[in-house]
């Protein structure tokens, strides 16, 4: 067997319990466990809290569609909406427009009175002011 004043290097008792033997006594005094081994150390903490900070960035602005690109990408699309709504406007305006001229025949002798300077039968005379040095 081992000697008892030689410690069992295989037994490792709970660190609450640690004895140590004081080579001027003959008896073993408990010490409390060292407090500093469970601390860690400012720069650790530090490092850890930035690692914290730069993973809770990347959720937030990381990735292909971050949050500023998606708040962007919103203002773009009602921008976008915008422009739509109003060449949806004009579109509608050129319809009703061609089907006036397709099917009103007011509005077809309008034209061809204004822009092709047509004249309606034989009793009407077209007269063009020519002005000076322009045929």
């Amino acid at each position: 067997m081992l000697n008892d004043s030689i410690p069992d290097p295989r037994f490792q008792p709970p660190r609450a319990l640690v004895f140590s033997i004081h080579p001027n006594r003959k008896r073993t005094v408990a010490r409390p466990a060292a407090r500093n081994a469970d601390k860690k150390s400012p720069g650790a903490l530090v490092a850890i809290g930035v690692a914290v900070l730069a993973v809770a960035y990347f959720a937030v602005q990381g990735g292909e569609y971050g949050t500023t690109d998606l708040v962007r990408q919103r203002g773009r699309l009602v921008v976008l909406q915008h422009e739509v709504d109003s060449l949806q406007a004009q579109v509608d305006s050129l319809s009703r427009w061609k089907r006036a001229i397709d099917t009103d025949p007011l509005v077809q002798e309008r034209l061809a009175r204004e822009e092709f300077g047509m004249v309606k039968g034989d009793r009407e005379v077209l007269y063009r002011f020519v002005e000076d040095g322009r045929r």
